[in-house]
């Protein structure tokens, strides 16, 4: 049990179970050490109560003290201290564990008695409740005020989509960057990421300049890039494995009606697309580019469209047709190979060079993914069909950045993404979505969110959104606004037992060393060592 070779830290006084508990502090300890996001264990009669602090409070037993406090002598405060003053903890209880360590964690249904004592959680406390790192269980960080690793449980982390939010310069990309590393690390998932700033692929610059390395340095040939841009990926030094195209017959009207901010079109612009839909079929939006004005308003007399929309549509669509990575005809064949690739293991960097801007962004990105979306429901339908475990569909995760572009609660229901945020877990296909702004994400999608790791977050709006869903959030969210601006997260959800504040683990050549030896072995290296082998010396 806890606390039988540690001070106490105090006793329970009061409480409930859906307000939390409320602990006096021993008066030999000082309220500066107490800190919110410490965790503690509560020793009850049957079970440890594994507890946040989420408020430290100044109390007192005579209100006269207050009203009339002494001056500056040290004696005088030694001699009211634990007395007439004293310090006491707001605590949540998240998990009860049974005397039993054999036992597993329970949810918390019931609060000790009062005077259970209070100590400090210890790293036996941690390892129990998160696990030590290894197979799927990977270290995320470790808690501000103890040296014992914080896991995620990875298996739980990609059966659900996650999200990773806080503002700018808070670290975001690096804390996507070790998960994605967690998700390669133990094989949990393949992983496809769209690369708007060429932050993944082969290297990054760091807040203090220096350069860190990405994920094919890491974890080499299992880790492709393809590259919309591959002059400006070699300039700095990347190997491109293929260069994609987008044809003009790959762009479908859902495509568009995804960029009506970046584009801004108009309301009909969805209606004359679907009209030149019905009529060209896959050639449409080459058809329309190609229409003068005499051919647009003769098209606009049989459709029953309106001349004036049309030339609108058309002229802003040559937005699309102007971007460098964009051709009339294009080869469906490397997009078949990026998801081939995928559906056999192999992590997938997107690459975007030059094409920084958010339409060339939000394109792309829609049409690989409708085209994802497509071969794992036909997947997942077959294997359904055969029940052979051989054809069930590898587990995929896609990371997006400004998520909020493709998740707001108007395009969050036409789009693919949306699609895939509220359904296409049974599909084996989840979100990474990476935002510093999470209000402007459809709530509907944020509910949806299994795991979320949270850095500092100013905006109320934004603080509330990350909640969404979440019980007893109410201590939780000083907990989050009491975080520092860089390398300190509050992890929820899904893949861990219960909230955790951490400082993220380091991104330096320790973990370089450790994810290294584990890229050395990862399944799909195996695999193609295997296939190579059979090539070389067949029965």
């Amino acid at each position: 049990m806890a606390g039988i070779n540690r001070s106490k830290l105090g006793v329970i006084t009061s409480g409930s179970l859906t307000a939390g508990l409320t602990a006096r502090l021993e008066a030999h300890e000082s309220v500066e050490t107490m800190r919110v996001g410490k965790f503690v264990v509560v020793r009850g009669e049957q079970h440890e109560f594994f507890s946040m602090v989420t408020d430290v409070v100044l109390e007192a037993t005579n209100q006269k003290v207050l009203i009339d406090p002494p001056d500056g002598d040290a004696f005088f405060h030694e001699v009211l201290a634990g007395t007439s003053t004293y310090g006491t903890l707001e605590l949540m209880p998240r998990l009860m564990l049974p005397a039993d360590l054999e036992q597993g964690m329970l949810p918390v249904k019931t609060i000790p008695r009062h005077f259970s004592p209070v100590f400090e959680a210890d790293e036996s406390d941690f390892t129990r409740v998160f696990g030590s790192d290894g197979g799927s269980r990977f270290e995320i960080g470790r808690p501000l005020d103890m040296d014992v690793p914080v896991c995620l449980n990875l298996d739980r982390l990609v059966e659900r989509s996650n999200g990773i939010f806080g503002k700018s310069g808070t670290g975001k990309s690096f804390l996507t960057r070790l998960l994605l590393c967690g998700t390669i690390y133990a094989n949990a998932a393949s992983n496809l990421i769209f690369d708007m700033h060429s932050e993944y692929g082969w290297d990054a610059q760091s807040e203090d300049g220096t350069f860190v390395k990405g994920l094919r340095q890491l974890f080499g040939s299992d880790v492709l890039i393809y590259s919309l841009d591959a002059a400006s990926s070699r300039k700095r030094g990347v190997t491109v494995d293929e260069e994609v195209v987008i044809g003009l017959d790959q762009i479908e009207v859902e495509d568009i009606t995804l960029l009506q901010d970046e584009l801004n079109l108009s309301s009909t612009a969805a209606e004359s697309s679907y009209l030149l839909m019905d009529r060209f079929k896959g050639q449409w939006l080459s058809e329309l580019l190609k229409m003068n004005s005499e051919q647009i308003k003769i098209f606009a007399e049989e459709s029953g469209a309106h001349p004036g929309a049309l030339s609108a549509l058309k002229r802003k669509l040559e937005q699309v047709a102007r971007q460098g990575f964009v051709r009339d005809q294009a080869n469906n064949s490397t997009i078949d190979r990026l998801i081939d690739a995928l559906a056999h293991g192999r992590h997938v960097v997107l690459e975007f060079g030059q094409y920084r801007n958010a339409l060339a962004y939000m394109l792309v990105a829609n049409i690989v993914t409708r085209r994802i979306h497509r071969r794992w429901v036909e997947q997942t339908e077959h294997f359904l069909r055969t029940k052979n475990a051989a054809d069930k569909p590898r587990q995929l995760m896609i990371t997006i950045e400004e998520a909020h572009k493709f998740l707001n609660p108007v395009t969050a229901r036409q789009t693919i993404f949306g699609t895939i945020a509220r359904e296409m877990r049974k599909y084996g296909v989840t979100l990474l979505v990476v935002d510093q702004r999470p209000s402007s994400i459809d709530s509907e999608v944020l509910s949806q969110i299994g795991t979320r790791v949270t850095a500092l977050l100013n905006d109320e709006k934004d603080i509330e959104a990350v909640f969404t869903g979440v019980s007893g959030s109410g201590g939780l969210k000083a907990v989050l606004a009491s975080l520092d601006s860089r390398q300190q997260a509050l992890v929820m959800g899904h893949a861990v037992p219960m909230p955790v504040v951490i400082r993220t683990r380091p991104y330096d050549g320790a973990f370089y060393a450790a994810v290294g030896q584990v890229a050395e072995r990862t399944p799909a290296t195996q695999r193609r060592a295997l296939d190579e082998a059979d090539e070389l010396f067949p029965d």
